[in-house]
């Protein structure tokens, strides 16, 4: 499992349950069957850049929602979350943005510790989209955007209009500007809400650090043509201005497809993490997610999984056309 757990100081520290039980992930009893399909990448960044967790551990009552979790993402990378329904991945993302402190472990961004305190500090060059963005208010589609530029209201850029507008268009909503938002489907909602916070953090800092976008489940309300499209758009982003842009994913073919990184997590657990093509093989995904999986390749070579409910294929068969 998480190699995290050959640390005799992180095991201490996370082994600290209600009742003093031993955490299950502690166990080091797993298989060689196991370990086939489990992928772990090297730390790769060097102290003080890009988005760093170490050992992170979450804890509701007797419950730990997150079991000792590494992450690192440099930035202009773009990294993708999976896992099944209930696996930690929204939890991961909170703590990451800093509105939730960890119970152990640390979070840091740029070479700053992250925490729910500290918060404040970080609004200028990272934003966050979460699952649930209800607008209180009638606003229009343009002036919900516009709140993303509020942690710039006391420097404000000489381009705030042209920002708002810019951001629309990335996203595709620029027509529907003078629309309220309450009579906007579901899809539309959430790509004005994309907008907004993509305007937030639009021009490069003042103090030259990098940007970052973090995204809870940001397809989930798109049809297909703008799934792809929204993570087309984050990814050449990623790329062009070099914003670290992170995103909890329900598809792996998603992540396969737009994802520079990957972590997978089940209960909590971080399964396997690196590149997508390495991570997301049909071993795994057939553990994790429990369907039957098998590899092909796209026309352009982008590896991608046929899935389907029903008995697991054999295990470790990685069928690639």
């Amino acid at each position: 499992m998480n190699a995290r757990r050959f640390d005799a100081d992180w095991r201490s520290a996370c082994g600290e349950l209600p009742g003093g039980e031993s955490p299950h992930w502690l166990d080091s009893s797993a298989t060689d069957d196991e370990a086939e399909d489990t992928v772990f990448d090297a730390m790769h960044l060097t102290e003080g850049k890009g988005l760093c967790a170490r050992g992170v551990c979450v804890r509701v009552g007797a419950s730990t929602l997150l079991h000792g979790v590494d992450l690192q993402l440099a930035p202009g990378e773009v990294g993708a979350i999976l896992g099944p329904n209930g696996a930690g991945k929204s939890t991961l993302l909170s703590v990451l943005a800093g509105l939730r402190a960890p119970d152990v472990g640390s979070v840091s961004l740029n070479g700053h510790t992250v925490s729910p305190t500290q918060v404040h500090h970080f609004a200028c060059h990272r934003a966050v989209l979460p699952q649930e963005t209800a607008v209180a208010f009638d606003f229009r589609a343009h002036e919900v955007v516009e709140l993303g530029r509020y942690p710039h209201h006391l420097q404000p850029s000489q381009h705030e209009a042209e920002i708002v507008q810019a951001a629309m268009q990335a996203t595709g909503v620029q027509h529907l500007s003078q629309r309220a938002v309450a009579s906007l489907s579901g899809g539309e909602r959430a790509r004005v809400q994309l907008a907004r916070v993509m305007a937030q953090i639009w021009e490069p800092s003042a103090d030259g650090a990098p940007r970052w976008l973090l995204l809870d489940e940001p397809t989930a309300a798109l049809d297909l043509r703008h799934q792809h499209e929204t993570l087309s758009t984050v990814q050449t982003w990623a790329r062009e201005q070099g914003v670290g842009v992170l995103a909890v994913l329900h598809d792996p073919n998603l992540a396969l497809r737009y994802a520079d990184r990957a972590w997978v997590l089940d209960g909590g657990v971080l399964q396997a993490s690196g590149a997508p093509s390495r991570v997301l093989r049909p071993a795994l995904v057939q553990r994790v997610w429990q369907v039957r999986a098998s590899t092909v390749r796209a026309a352009d070579g982008v590896p991608q999984l046929l899935i389907a409910a029903g008995a697991p294929l054999i295990p470790g068969k990685d069928n690639i056309a």
